[in-house]
């Protein structure tokens, strides 16, 4: 059984205007919309899904107000592949061709819809193309070339420049199993970890609740139209 995540099921972005994203996502990218319906527990929430493959989903999310909210490049957002974002911002999204051909063939697909690509551009473990989307969006599609070997492709001046050292590369390249019980309780509250942003009260009473206390009260299992 994996013991580590085995692919995207779904990136959710932002949207100023979800009709816009799901036009550019569908038809300039040509992933159809297999769901949009208001957002799980989110009052005024939209949330669409556009399918990639079996297995992995582009979701928009569009919330009250948003639109007002500014795009300001180097903070919110990169602009393009070489410049900066705020900590913990997307600074871009390289979606997958599985080959060449497919990756130029999407470059045609995309320029025909007026929208300018760069590229390809050999990376040596892949070949990407350039792009912009809808609220600045920083875009590329990649086609996997070499196989990634880390011997290769770790860089032991880059691990220094990183504050990593071998002890620590080795452990990285090498992520040791859990093989703990299972359910784990939740953890103690600990200001030093990643925490989501809710109001502090509510968020201690969350991580208070059984996860089967979550689960029954925050789930909505059924789609929004009738069978």
């Amino acid at each position: 059984m994996a013991q580590h995540p085995t692919g995207i099921h779904h990136l959710a972005f932002m949207a100023g205007d979800i009709k816009k994203h799901i036009a550019f996502f569908s038809e300039v990218m040509g992933c159809p919309l297999v769901a949009l319906f208001d957002m799980h527990g989110v009052p005024g929430g939209l949330h669409a899904f556009l399918r990639m493959n079996d297995h992995s989903y582009f979701s928009i999310v569009q919330l009250p107000d948003v639109d007002k909210i500014p795009v300001q490049l180097g903070v919110t957002h990169a602009g393009n592949g070489a410049l900066p974002s705020a900590p913990g911002t997307l600074q871009h999204l390289a979606f997958r061709a599985d080959t060449e051909a497919e990756l130029l063939a999407l470059r045609d697909r995309i320029r025909s819809h007026g929208v300018n690509v760069l590229g390809p551009i050999d990376h040596g473990m892949c070949r990407s193309i350039y792009f912009a989307g809808p609220d600045q969006m920083t875009l590329e599609v990649a086609a996997p070339g070499e196989p990634i070997d880390p011997a290769r492709w770790v860089d032991p001046a880059v691990l220094a420049k990183a504050g990593i050292s071998p002890e620590e590369a080795a452990r990285f390249k090498a992520p040791a199993p859990y093989d703990g019980p299972s359910p784990v309780p939740q953890p103690e509250y600990a200001e030093d970890k990643p925490h989501m942003a809710y109001p502090r009260k509510a968020y201690l009473q969350m991580l208070a609740a059984p996860d089967e206390v979550i689960t029954a009260s925050a789930s909505y299992a059924e789609p929004p139209v009738g069978a």
